[in-house]
């Protein structure tokens, strides 16, 4: 080992607590102390201060843009980015402009003949909008070589269904809250006050019965329940009342001759539904859907609304972001990978996707190992989840084709919604184009500026964009317990994604295939089950428990990582002697490594809302509960029976 490499940030240590006690204050006390929450954030942590270094680099990047002479010729990527990022900018503008860029749209809405819903749901499903139910191409689960076409459910305006169906002092407060911010937009685009109380029964009415219907979000982490292919004759047969020829056409759909239905119970009841709501109704909702879905674009009149009820209440939020952050996440979201190029070509050197790719092979073969010596899995299941981990396709840093966005115009001359509306409408046209076409496998699905990772089974890859290849999560100048133990944990996370209680249901080539004995499916699935149960016993708030079964993907995923990327890191020293340094040994170094990567201060009411809505657990979850489970934390720590940190022996779930 290189001793010239540097161990742990100490400062980011609270000594005063014992690791046997409370191993994420222990590792991460000094860190929170350090990094206090600010009015702007409910969450602050490591992959935020990540996220906050890729901003700036961003900006900077954007800002100078501007003073480049590409910036004065029309068309080109610096005149497209620059003028979008100085239309968010444009504060006097937008607030003169008020609600008039959404006038064509609520003129539209309010002269729309509802006994013709598809035509209007197919002008707002072109990148207006998404009222009722969503549709859009991607990949056929039992057939990844091909995209289909997906129908899926509607998005509810408090983003959980539990909002409106469990009833309890925390939901009566966000409905209240709701309640004033439906009629506070309403008006804003002058509507008075009976016809926003109107609007407000409407919006209540329509998502409470949304709700009763859509599936739970624990059902939907189940690719099979997801999965319903119909032939157009079968569509036609099962949703009658709504003609499905038309909406396709209107889209620009030709030859539709089959879809994928998340849930055909919703679309069933959906489409016998609307046909009993006034016309006034439909309107009323749609109304709120479109001004609700533009706040961010336009006025602080909207703005402010916004984030009172998305960010104050049901965050805790205390202050809104400033402008340029707002502004820089346009143009940095709808011409991503135009961005991406400028961001990898200033700031990820070549050297870092070399060392990628000597952790991603390093971690491929530990997974072998530890596959190869389940206790559980028939050697049958083992040659079978072997050959898929051997297909893995590895992404790192950036795409070898970047997207093309030529045919995206930004006019200056044009509102900055409508600007984002147009560019909009582009992306889905863009995206229902390839229906029944091959999958584009080399096509990314983040950009290289995100700090985050993804696996995605039907095309089984991991992905690392450049930006999370940065301190502390991935450090060449660091010692290489640190590595493993942070970013190396992260691949062995989206690697074990692969073989969670999701991903495994899809095999090598990516397609939704049973290849597990059902022996094998029924052990893994007793695991799970433990595992699902460990994390519904725990209490994140006063009466509230986490959700075992909704994160246990990512619970599968954070277990299988650690162990995973341990094992790796120990083939890769078996050669050497580890060195203690600063007193701590590489075990030591390498789990408090891997509890720096979730360090972070929450507010409760953001605890609340990501136990509804997010499928991770949060930091100290994902630190204290998971390592809980590893027989070499106990041991690097000396944790024994009696310690808060110690768990038997027999209750330890191991799965990967």
């Amino acid at each position: 080992m290189n001793t010239d490499k540097h161990g742990i940030n100490i400062d980011n240590l609270d000594l005063t607590v014992s690791p046997k006690e409370d191993f994420f204050l222990y590792a991460c006390g000094g860190w929170k102390k350090k990094h206090p929450l600010t009015p702007e954030y409910s969450r602050f942590g490591m992959f935020d201060l990540l996220r906050e270094n890729a901003r700036e680099q961003l900006k900077e990047l954007i800002v100078n843009l501007s003073e480049h002479e590409d910036a004065k010729k029309s068309g080109t990527v610096a005149q497209k980015v620059s003028d979008l990022y100085a239309m968010g900018m444009d504060e006097k503008k937008l607030n003169e402009e008020g609600a008039a860029p959404l006038q064509p749209i609520l003129d539209r809405i309010a002269g729309a003949d509802t006994t013709k819903m598809e035509e209007l749901l197919a002008w707002q499903h072109l990148g207006i909008g998404s009222s009722f139910f969503g549709s859009g191409v991607g990949t056929d689960a039992m057939d990844s070589n091909m995209n289909i076409l997906h129908i899926g459910e509607v998005g509810l305006g408090l983003g959980d269904r539990d909002f409106y169906l469990e009833k309890n002092e925390r939901n009566d407060e966000i409905l209240a809250a709701y309640h004033k911010y439906v009629r506070r937009l309403m008006e804003l685009i002058g509507y008075d006050e009976e016809a926003q109380e109107r609007v407000w029964n409407a919006v209540i009415k329509l998502e409470t019965e949304f709700a009763r219907n859509k599936m739970t979000r624990e059902d939907r982490r189940d690719p099979r329940k997801r999965y319903n292919i119909m032939t157009i004759d079968e569509i036609r047969t099962k949703f009658p009342k709504f003609a499905w020829d038309t909406y396709f056409r209107l889209l620009g759909l030709k030859d539709v001759d089959k879809a994928n239905f998340a849930n055909p119970a919703f679309t069933e009841f959906i489409t016998t539904y609307i046909p009993t709501l006034t016309p006034q109704e439909i309107k009323d909702y749609m109304t709120f859907e479109s001004v609700n879905d533009a706040t961010n674009l336009l006025s602080d009149d909207f703005i402010n609304a916004s984030f009172d009820f998305y960010d104050r209440v049901m965050s805790g939020k205390e202050e809104l972001e400033p402008r340029w952050k707002r502004a820089m996440a346009i143009p940095n979201s709808m011409l991503g990978e135009a961005v991406g190029k400028l961001y990898v070509e200033k700031y990820f050197p070549e050297e870092n996707k070399e060392y990628m790719i000597k952790l991603v092979d390093n971690l491929r073969a530990s997974l072998g190992k530890h596959i190869q010596a389940l206790p559980w899995m028939s050697d049958e299941t083992k040659s079978k989840a072997l050959e898929k981990l051997s297909t893995f396709k590895v992404k790192i840093g950036y795409p070898d084709k970047w997207k093309d966005y030529s045919e995206i115009k930004i006019d200056p001359d044009k509102s900055y919604l409508e600007n984002v509306l147009e560019a909009s409408k582009w992306f889905v046209k863009d995206n229902y184009a390839k229906m029944n076409k091959p999958v584009d496998k080399e096509e990314w699905h983040m950009t290289p500026q995100t700090v985050n990772a993804y696996y995605n089974p039907t095309t089984n890859e991991v992905c690392f964009p450049a930006a999370i290849l940065q301190p502390p999560y991935f450090d060449p100048s660091a010692d290489d317990a640190l590595n493993y133990g942070a970013i190396g944990v992260v691949i062995g996370h989206e690697m074990t994604h692969g073989f969670d209680d999701s991903g495994r249901q899809f095999d090598k080539n990516g397609n939704l295939a049973e290849w597990w004995t059902p022996e094998d499916a029924d052990r893994f699935k007793s695991l799970a089950d433990r595992l699902a149960e460990q994390f519904d016993a725990i209490e994140v708030l006063p009466g509230v428990n986490a959700n075992g079964r909704f994160t246990l993907g990512e619970n599968i995923a954070d277990q299988g990582g650690l162990r995973i990327s341990l094992t790796a890191y120990l083939d890769s020293i078996k050669d050497s002697t580890a060195q203690d340094i600063d007193g701590f040994s590489p075990l030591q170094r390498f789990y408090i490594a891997y509890a720096n990567v979730w360090a972070d201060n929450i507010r409760d009411e953001e605890i609340l809302l990501r136990t509804k809505t997010d499928p991770h657990s949060i930091g100290m979850l994902r630190t204290n509960a998971t390592l809980r489970n590893i027989d070499q934390f106990h041991e690097a720590f000396d944790i024994n029976e009696g310690d808060p940190m110690w768990r038997k022996k027999e209750e330890r779930i191991v799965i990967w």
